[in-house]
């Protein structure tokens, strides 16, 4: 990162600080489950301090996933109204296994603070002044980017204007970074320079885009006649308390770090309960052999504890059996979960430890409740990321592929709501208001049988026949 931010600034490009890719480091190391300094640690046997390996819930992924399947969702819909231009952005995504990556990306969001959406056209032509030209064998291809590639150039009010994506590329066994910089030229459209260095030994020297296998026909400069950046930036809808000025967000464990330490050290307890049993026997030097100056038992068992060579009284090998603490211990792990749970914006309830396993909660959730309203907040920047990409892969479309797209044609994002919408419930009352003659029949069928209103309409004549048919009498 450091090597990269030097390449920018020698270019005359300044970035955000390194200190800040720090951060997303450590956020990285509590996402994977292993933070040194932390994970690993050292225990004395009464001969040595041997290491350890702290046990762990994986919380921080644990609650990076659930925001993920909370945000995007096989569930989520992108209608656009126009049918060419939704079957075209259905094909693009599709192409580029969107709805896989998107559940990822939202992942990834969570545990890093910002990720990226980057289109780019392949098999393109470009002309000697580097415009893109219209060619019906080009292909639209999104590029999915985390903060650890994203390094934004100029802002206004939190929104990256410029930017600069770097990412790895090994080809014939030798290692390259690839930069793009998404800058605007002297008429405030949108310019993306390529570059490409080779890596060696973490110092990057420049080389000839036509010097690298498949780089050949990358132009040094595209210029794409657009006032409209080609880059979408996502990130959670939290501020960013590490540095406010800056445009990229922070993890949504970013100031749960403490709630993360606590769950680990609680369970760590309470497996260390069980996986050693509940005997610890202390022992003394003459019961014991040496060899190389070492006793012969296993030092990381935990159930022996060797006694000072001055140590009389008792006897040789003396078992201690304290009682096992599970239940304090679930009591404790469960206040740090509730802890995590209220930090990360889950509410104090959403997650439970039950058989040494963390479930998470499964009723309908209130409109009033955090939850909800977090959810509904994280929901502001993802539509709008959304929309701007199917805009942004329409304005390529017709500018790279030739085709008659309306780049404004209205564009809905349906998330999926169903965690925070009781059915039974909703269906009780509507049958009501239709009991009453507050609802017609028709809107009844279709807000529950999914019809349109002309279908919903046809269908009311069966409806009043089958409840106006006489009923046969029996003598």
């Amino acid at each position: 990162m450091n090597a990269i931010i030097q390449k920018l600034a020698d270019l005359g490009y300044k970035t955000i600080p390194g200190s800040f890719y720090d951060r997303v480091n450590g956020w990285k190391s509590w996402y994977e489950g292993n933070v040194k300094d932390f994970h690993r640690y050292s225990r004395y046997n009464g001969v040595e301090f041997v290491d350890c390996q702290r046990a762990t819930l994986g919380m921080g992924k644990k609650v990076c996933e659930d925001w993920a399947n909370l945000l995007m969702n096989e569930k989520v819909q992108i209608t656009l109204e126009g049918t060419k231009e939704q079957e075209f952005i259905d094909a693009v995504l599709e192409q580029n296994n969107f709805q896989v990556k998107a559940n990822e990306m939202q992942e990834l969001k969570s545990a890093l603070g910002t990720v990226a959406y980057v289109p780019r056209v392949t098999g393109q032509e470009i002309n000697e002044a580097g415009e893109m030209l219209e060619s019906k064998s080009a292909r639209i291809t999104l590029d999915y980017v985390t903060i650890e590639q994203i390094y934004p150039l100029s802002w206004t009010n939190g929104v990256i204007e410029e930017c600069a994506f770097a990412s790895s590329v090994a080809v014939d066994g030798k290692n390259y970074t690839y930069l793009q910089i998404h800058k605007k030229d002297g008429n405030g459209k949108y310019a993306v320079e390529n570059r490409i260095y080779i890596n060696s030994e973490n110092i990057l020297s420049e080389v000839p885009l036509n010097g690298v296998k498949g780089f050949e026909c990358i132009p040094a400069a595209i210029h794409t006649d657009s006032e409209k950046r080609l880059f979408v930036i996502d990130r959670p809808n939290i501020a960013n308390n590490i540095d406010y000025r800056l445009p990229v967000g922070v993890s949504v464990f970013a100031n749960a770090i403490d709630a993360l330490r606590g769950v680990d050290c609680v369970y760590d307890c309470y497996i260390n309960e069980f996986e050693n049993g509940p005997m610890i026997l202390a022992v003394k030097m003459a019961a014991t052999s040496y060899e190389t100056g070492k006793p012969t038992f296993d030092s990381r068992d935990r159930r022996f504890f060797l006694l000072p060579e001055d140590a009389s009284q008792g006897d040789i090998v003396e078992p201690i059996s304290p009682p096992l603490r599970t239940d304090k211990l679930n009591l404790g792990l469960q206040d740090q979960l509730n802890m995590l749970s209220s930090k990360c914006g889950f509410g104090e309830t959403y997650y439970r430890f039950n058989g040494g396993s963390v479930a998470t909660a499964t009723q309908v959730i209130s409109e009033n409740s955090t939850m909800f309203r977090t959810i509904k907040k994280h929901e502001i920047i993802l539509e709008q990321a959304l929309t701007e990409l199917c805009r942004i892969l329409l304005h390529l479309g017709n500018t790279a592929l030739g085709l008659s797209l309306d780049e404004a044609v209205k564009i809905s994002i349906d998330f999926d709501d169903s965690i925070i919408e009781d059915k039974a419930t909703d269906f009780s009352r509507d049958m009501q208001l239709l009991n009453a003659g507050i609802m017609n029949d028709w809107e009844f069928r279709m807000r529950w049988m999914n019809e349109d209103e002309a279908t919903a309409k046809a269908a009311l004549p069966k409806m009043h026949e089958m409840s106006t048919e006489p009923s046969a009498e029996t003598e």
